[in-house]
This record gives C-alpha cells, sequence and structure tokens, in this order.
C-alpha cells in the first residue's frame, strides 16, 4: 500500500463498517434512538473533502446513536477510486429508496439519469434532507439535460425551480465568499430567537468554529426558513501556511472583522452576519411537503471542532424526528478512532490516481 494511502484521513478501530459492492461504506449501527432508522450520507466534491467529513460523520451516528449509514462517494468508474473531479458517477444512489434521510455534501455535479432518478424520488416523497456547505451549489447538470432544472443558478422555464436544487430545497444556492477564502475563519454565533431550538441545544457562541469561510446568502431567506447560527468573520492571527491542515488560523483567534473589512476594504463583513445554519419547508412539483435542515460549515477541517459536530448531529436528530431525544448538553460527537483530515482545496486529476484512495481503506482496520 503506497505512503499517501497508509496517511490515511482517520483509521477507525471498530468492526462494523462493511463494504458495499466495493464502492460504498454502510456502518451498522448499534443501540441508541436512531435504531432502526437508515441515512444515506452523499459525498461528492472537488474541493472540501466530503469523502473525509461523511465517513466520520456516519461512524458517529452509527457508533453512539444507532443510526445505519451507508456512506457513498465519487468514484472513477475505469479505477474505482474515489476521485471528487468526476462528476459524472456516485453508484449505491439506490439506498435512498430505503432510506429516512438523505445528507447531501456534493458540488456541481452532472449525474446520469438512473442516479438522479433516485434523488428525484426521494426528495418528492418529501422525506427529509440535511444539506452540508457546497450542497447550495449541489448539481450543474448541461442545459439540455433532462435535469437541467436542478443546476445551481438554474433560470429556465420550471418556475418553481428558478435558482436550482440549493434555492427550492435548501433554501440558497451559490452565492459567493462572504469571508476571505484561506484567510477567515468562520464562528458560529446562535442567532436572536434560536436558542431554544433543539438543534442548538447543548451550543454556545464559543462552540462552532471552523477554518473554512463565511459563505453568502441573500437576505432574508426564502418564506418559511428560520436562521439558527450567524457566521462571524474572524481574521486570522497566526501567518498564512499552505501547507498547514486549517492555513494558519485556529479556533482561538479573536480578531473579529470590522470596519473595511468587505470586498475593496468597503463596509463590514459581520454588519449583518450571514445565517450559517437554518431549516426551512421544501415540495417539489408534484411532490410531498418535506424539511430541510441547510448548513454551510461542515468541511472535513470545520468537524474537528466538537461544536460543529454537534450542530450537524443535533440537526440529523431534528431531521429524522428524534429532536426530542436530543439532550439538554446536546448530541454525544466524541470522535471514533483518529481523524486527520486535510486541509481544504482543488487536487489535480493525477492526485487521486497516486492516492489511490478505495472505499476499503476507510473501512475498519
Amino acid at each position: 500500500m503506497n505512503r499517501l494511502v497508509m496517511m490515511l484521513i482517520f483509521t477507525l478501530t471498530l468492526t462494523w463498517p462493511v463494504l458495499g459492492a466495493g464502492q460504498w461504506i454502510v456502518y451498522e449501527g448499534t443501540s441508541g434512538p436512531g435504531q432502526g432508522k437508515h441515512i444515506v450520507l452523499i459525498s461528492g466534491d472537488e474541493e472540501y473533502r466530503s469523502e473525509e467529513a461523511l465517513p466520520l460523520l456516519a461512524s458517529i451516528l452509527a457508533k453512539h446513536h444507532g443510526f445505519k449509514c451507508t456512506v457513498l462517494f465519487a468514484i472513477d468508474p475505469t479505477t474505482g477510486i474515489i476521485n471528487p473531479n468526476n462528476r459524472n458517477h456516485i453508484p449505491g444512489l439506490k439506498a435512498l429508496d430505503s432510506a429516512d434521510l438523505m445528507v447531501i455534501f456534493t458540488r456541481f455535479r452532472d449525474l446520469p439519469d438512473a442516479q438522479m432518478q433516485y434523488i428525484d424520488n426521494y426528495l418528492k416523497s418529501g422525506k427529509p434532507v440535511v444539506g452540508i456547505r457546497t450542497s447550495t451549489h449541489a448539481f450543474l447538470p448541461d442545459s439540455n439535460n433532462k435535469w437541467g432544472h436542478y443546476a445551481n443558478g438554474y433560470d429556465g422555464r420550471e418556475k418553481a425551480w428558478i435558482d436550482g436544487f440549493g434555492r427550492l430545497v435548501l433554501g440558497e444556492k451559490w452565492i459567493n465568499h462572504h469571508g476571505r477564502h484561506r484567510h477567515q475563519s468562520t464562528r458560529g454565533i446562535i442567532a436572536p430567537g434560536a436558542t431554544s431550538h433543539p438543534i442548538t441545544r447543548g451550543l454556545k457562541d464559543i462552540d462552532i468554529w471552523g477554518p473554512t469561510d463565511v459563505y453568502g446568502v441573500r437576505l432574508p431567506l426564502p418564506d418559511g426558513a428560520q436562521p439558527l447560527v450567524l457566521g462571524q468573520v474572524v481574521n486570522r492571527r497566526g501567518e498564512y501556511d499552505s501547507q498547514d491542515t486549517l492555513f494558519g488560523m485556529r479556533a482561538t483567534d479573536d480578531d473579529i472583522a470590522g470596519e473595511h473589512s468587505g470586498p475593496e476594504g468597503k463596509g463590514n463583513l459581520n454588519d449583518p452576519m450571514m445565517p450559517i445554519a437554518w431549516t426551512k419547508p421544501y415540495q417539489l412539483p408534484g411532490g410531498k411537503v418535506g424539511k430541510a435542515f441547510s448548513s454551510t460549515i461542515g468541511a472535513s477541517t470545520d468537524l474537528l471542532s466538537k461544536g460543529t459536530r454537534r450542530l450537524l448531529v443535533n440537526g440529523i436528530y431534528w431531521a429524522t424526528g428524534l429532536e426530542k431525544e436530543i439532550p439538554t448538553t446536546g448530541a454525544r460527537v466524541q470522535l471514533v478512532g483518529e481523524y486527520r483530515p486535510t486541509g481544504y482545496g482543488f487536487r489535480k486529476g493525477d492526485y487521486w490516481l497516486r492516492r489511490g484512495l478505495r472505499t476499503s481503506d476507510l473501512q475498519a482496520q
């Protein structure tokens, strides 16, 4: 096994993850409130290492909370390796047929008809959705594609779908980097009126942090949406280091971006602060009403923060109708095994070929 594979994202010392046809992983839940519920977690983004984040999240959900979790990956069909740069293939989406929750963390996917049909069927059923980070721009099929209305920024004849999946289902499409990419981090601040919401249970303003920047959204969010956490833009205190997983930023940074922190030194990025986590109802044309929880924080490095992990796990409890089971201190989110995420950023195609990462490398060691 080559050195890159040996330096894996994380190593689990458990025996319960199993491979599905060699292309996805199933974590069989043990005891907990989630027992009997099936979560399908869909990775596939080129930048924020969802192929690292979602196996970690699944291991927490299965080990500590009893959920059965199926984790899917962007797979190169010619080599069988995990390759997030391949936008056209995520095997295993049939698992959505038996899912109680879809967790999606993809970016600009252009999937074949058969794979998109599973997603469309799921959403029309009105079952819950949790979207993480780039899921606001989860799809970008060709404009002539049958699924073109799912595309980020869609502006076609199907008016209900204006701006695509992100806006209709989650509440927003890709807008911009509100904070300065790789130079300003995100600290979560509980939104006014959200302190008693089940998803913020056990969370404080100092708990949620990530080295990824705040995403811009249009304010106010669509009707029915409730902001839960606002993203405070924080300046890096340390020196920029491209080789550092956190690019020189740390959770202890306390230099809050203020006046003249916006583009070209104008404005204040924290006035107003952007929502980074919210809930909203959704309904596809011809489908049933469902509910969604969206979090634009949640990259693999963001999950080094216990508070960020708790935000997502609490959100999954809410989405699956288990909000009454969330303890007053919040859901349990202790790491399962060792977790060493890589820094976010785009990778050239040969990186994935050289790395040779397969689902078998992510199973129990």
